[in-house]
């Protein structure tokens, strides 16, 4: 009887830990991300392999923006891969660092925000970010770890194809 009730207990609790469950994929829209932190854009234009020219109505450069996506399909997480966007200003200050559509467990990338995560490249250049250090946060250490690897990836190469600001 005891096995019985350890073993139900222990099933219940790898189900809410998320590792019995099958990884449920959620799509992030791009459009969503980039308005997220601009508001105004109107339109987005590939500039090159890494870079996208974010722009208002009025067809004005407003930022800017790469993503892992297409660059990093070897880079996974706990579930699979975790693609990445990353937002800038015209100065290349980080505004934003995103997790693109993913099947990362939820509970795991909320933890993550709350602690600040994604926020740990915010504020800085290009060239500053990329002496970032960040934590794998326990409990979502191999989302952390990927998410990093892409950040780093797109830091790395990016920064050697910086377009010029219109």
């Amino acid at each position: 009887m005891l096995v019985l009730i350890s073993s139900s207990v222990f099933g219940q609790e790898r189900a809410r830990d998320g590792r019995d469950s099958k990884p449920v994929f959620r799509e992030v829209s791009n459009k969503e991300v980039v308005q997220s932190v601009y508001q105004d854009a109107a339109k987005v234009e590939k500039v090159n392999n890494y870079w996208f020219r974010i722009l208002n109505s009025d067809n004005k450069t407003i930022g800017f923006a790469m993503s892992s996506a297409t660059f990093c399909p070897n880079v996974k997480g706990y579930n699979d891969v975790t693609p990445v966007m990353i937002l800038t200003d015209r100065n290349w200050v980080i505004k934003k660092v995103a997790l693109l559509s993913n099947s990362e467990t939820l509970g795991f990338v909320r933890k993550l925000e709350r602690k600040g995560f994604f926020d740990s490249w915010v504020g800085k250049t290009l060239k500053e970010a990329k002496t970032v250090h960040v934590d794998a946060h326990t409990g979502a250490t191999f989302t952390a770890l990927a998410v990093s690897k892409n950040v780093d990836f797109l830091l790395k190469n990016g920064i050697t194809k910086l377009p010029k600001a219109k």
